[in-house]
């Protein structure tokens, strides 16, 4: 055998989260694996992620937290492999956490640690007579069937070949489409990717609210399907180009183009509270009650957009009904998102249909795996999406 031809059992294409938890786990069951990494470091996404302390999972991940279009899907893996499974594998590498809102879980000190963890647990292998080698820096040139990988160091081969390249979100950090590309080479469907955890961009007369840049407030932001809106009870940020902030970011996973996005910006009164203050407070205005209960900026605008300037008892019981009706659902209609570029995430990809739920193999492909962000899972933000790569890689690894 040429020397610059190396044969393995598996290799895996892309040092994420995923790609990484599938390399340790088929590592420790005395495999050889090969991780190859077109960035010159593994983990960047990790180190990244929650300010650079990685929300590296939540307490509540299920699969009511992700998105896919097959809503099932996700259930096996995340059963099988759960937020406390890793947790337990944190604290066994003495890494101290703690709990943030939510179940979100947080490195005390860095996100370094969980990638100096996943290197530590390949480099395991070794003690179940199995090995893990990672290159950097390695740009593919092909991928043949059977499985033949071939980057500017060499030709690889394995009889099993797992993709965990990611999404193209975030293309700085060097993410692409490629695992896409490469699924349909092999004959599988994807499902049409688009930005997710992304901030929203408004325009036309919604543009006003541009000028409130850098005002938050907690709000509950809806979006998605009539009848089937998923709402998001966090804060909302105002920017220079529109919505931000966890609620806007969550909601825009399930926006689509042309659609609204609903916010509650008072969602902890009850309901005829405003007519309640008419009665209490005749001689209130709308302005000074929103003051009372926004940022002073946020008021304003939502108080001259309203209208309503009279005293509240000099106002009709219907108009004050129908204010307090648009505080609550406040509709937003925004003129598109910042894209990729700033999305944490992407929706879509390769088609869950195309896999096995169990192991991540390919239905019509033996020996090729998806895992991670690359297929059509989605969770939340704060730790759903890396509880998916931790899981997903696992169900695969212990196949491989």
């Amino acid at each position: 055998m040429d020397e610059r031809t190396q044969r393995y059992d598996a290799i895996i294409l892309g040092a994420g989260a995923a790609g990484l938890m599938a390399a340790a786990r088929a590592g420790q069951r005395g495999r050889r694996v090969l991780v190859i990494e077109r960035a010159d470091r593994v983990g960047k996404k990790i180190l990244i992620s929650g300010g650079g302390r990685c929300n590296f999972t939540n307490l509540g991940a299920g699969p009511a937290n992700y998105l896919s279009s097959n809503p099932h899907f996700a259930k096996s893996a995340l059963a099988r492999y759960t937020a406390r499974d890793f947790l337990e594998m944190v604290e066994r590498h003495g890494i101290a956490w703690h709990e943030k809102t939510l179940g979100q879980l947080f490195c005390d000190r860095s996100a370094q640690q969980i990638v100096d963890m996943l290197l530590e647990e390949c480099a395991r292998a070794r003690d179940f007579g199995g090995e893990v080698a990672i290159r950097c820096g390695e740009q593919i040139e092909s991928v043949e069937p059977g499985f033949a990988v071939t980057t500017q160091s060499g030709r690889h081969t394995a009889p099993a070949l797992v993709i965990a390249t990611g999404g193209p979100s975030i293309p700085k950090m060097g993410a692409t489409g490629f695992a896409y590309d490469l699924a349909r080479q092999f004959g599988l469907k994807i499902v049409e990717p688009r930005p997710a955890l992304v901030p929203l961009t408004l325009g036309g007369e919604e543009v006003l609210f541009r000028e409130i840049s850098g005002v938050s407030a907690p709000v509950v932001a809806s979006a998605g399907p009539k009848g089937k809106q998923a709402s998001f009870p966090e804060a909302a940020l105002f920017t220079h180009r529109g919505l931000s902030g966890p609620a806007i970011l969550q909601a825009s996973s399930y926006w689509r183009p042309g659609e609204t996005v609903t916010v509650n910006f008072l969602p902890g009164e009850a309901p005829d509270w405003l007519l309640g203050l008419k009665r209490a407070n005749p001689r209130l205005t709308l302005r000074a009650v929103l003051r009372e209960r926004l940022p002073q900026r946020l008021a304003d605008i939502l108080a001259d957009r309203i209208g309503l300037t009279s005293e509240l008892g000099n106002l009709p019981d219907k108009a004050l009904a129908e204010a307090e009706k648009r505080l609550a659902a406040w509709q937003f209609t925004p003129n598109g998102s910042e894209g990729y570029a700033k999305a944490e995430v992407t929706v879509g990809g390769i088609a869950t249909s195309e896999l096995s739920s169990k192991t991540m193999e390919s239905r019509r492909v033996p020996g090729l795996y998806a895992i991670g962000e690359a297929v059509d899972v989605t969770g939340w933000l704060g730790g759903y999406n890396f509880q998916w790569a931790w899981a997903s890689g696992v169900a695969a690894g212990d196949a491989l």
